[in-house]
């Protein structure tokens, strides 16, 4: 990679308290350090309990709530929706962070004389697909999926290979191209740490080549808008988008997860005019109301927002069409054909 970062260097140049701030943290300090409410996307504990605690003169971070811990840099990744123990991620919030807080004022030490040469491709397209898979498999008509819906985005049960005994999910990226398979799984009593519910491509390598998926450069659906748009919903999952879309809502992307990234933010802010509006439409849960709180801090100053937000323990793959369009009032119903379903 030719876009060498010392992170050691960048962690001592950056401003925990800029940081922080840039994140909507409002700092409350005692010295030089700060206590409040954990601002992560993954935050698992009291909602609103000040278990979260940085110091700025030493940058690092703990929450005693949902055990999170890490220095500036794991933090800004965090906040990003990505995971610290991603080499693919660090490097590309590093690189986001010299460039937004230090810019030409960024001095790293010289770079080592000799460094390993990888050639590493993020999200490339495949250069195959997948084949024979079952789209009549009793799963996707039991949560309500028509044949069509099920063909307009590809699903079927997979038989062999990493995605087998899942449902796979082709995924693709702005020009359309296949990037990658999610796979989920068919019966959600099986899922456990071992076996998550969703399974997203991982790390391979070929011919000296290595590939990596990153969700958080892309959305989910977003191939098939022609933007910009009016009014644009985004939801957290994959079936959010096959549901609203088969009730007559097209505009519709998914953050393949319940955070939204820096980049999603600012994808999703183009897809939208300048006087649309976007539809916040994420689950009705802890996690829900965190991405929903991500979405308006990266979208907002820009765009118009709203929060469509759903009873408490509800999915948007919980509402049946007619409940949909009364939400939605862009929506196009063809031929009232779901309007009962």
């Amino acid at each position: 990679m030719t876009n060498w970062i010392d992170f050691k260097e960048l962690r001592k140049q950056l401003d925990f308290g800029e940081v922080l701030r840039h994140y909507g943290v409002e700092l409350k300090l005692s010295g030089e350090q700060h206590h409040g409410f954990c601002p992560l996307p993954s935050h698992n504990g009291k909602k609103n309990s000040p278990s979260f605690s940085a110091n700025l003169k030493r940058k690092i971070w703990q929450c005693f709530g949902c055990d999170g811990k890490g220095n500036v840099l794991d933090f800004a990744v965090l906040m990003e929706g990505g995971n610290p123990e991603s080499g693919e991620d660090v490097q590309r919030i590093a690189s986001q962070l010299r460039g937004r807080f230090l810019g030409d004022s960024f001095s790293p030490k010289a770079e080592p004389k000799q460094k390993e040469d990888e050639n590493i491709l993020v999200n490339a397209p495949l250069d195959f697909e997948l084949k024979d898979l079952d789209a009549k498999h009793p799963y996707l008509f039991s949560r309500g999926f028509t044949a069509e819906t099920i063909e307009r985005f590809g699903l079927g049960y997979c038989h062999r290979g990493l995605l087998r005994g899942r449902i796979a999910i082709p995924i693709h990226n702005v020009d359309g191209k296949l990037v990658g398979y999610a796979g989920r799984v068919v019966d959600d009593s099986q899922t456990s740490e071992e076996n998550p519910k969703y399974r997203l491509p991982g790390r391979r390598e070929r011919d000296g080549v290595t590939y990596e998926f990153s969700k958080s450069l892309l959305l989910y659906n977003r191939h098939r808008i022609d933007a910009p748009v009016d009014d644009l919903v985004v939801v957290e999952g994959f079936t959010s988008v096959w549901r609203l879309s088969q009730a007559g809502i097209f505009n519709v992307v998914g953050t393949m997860g319940a955070s939204c990234s820096f980049e999603q933010g600012r994808r999703i802010t183009s897809l939208i005019s300048p006087q649309g509006r976007l539809w916040i439409f994420t689950d009705g849960d802890e996690a829900g109301e965190r991405c929903a709180a991500e979405l308006f801090r990266r979208v907002a100053p820009d765009r118009s927002v709203r929060w469509i937000r759903p009873m408490e323990g509800m999915q948007p793959t919980d509402y049946f069409a007619k409940s949909l369009l009364k939400r939605f009032p862009f929506a196009v119903l063809k031929g009232g054909r779901d309007a009962s379903t």
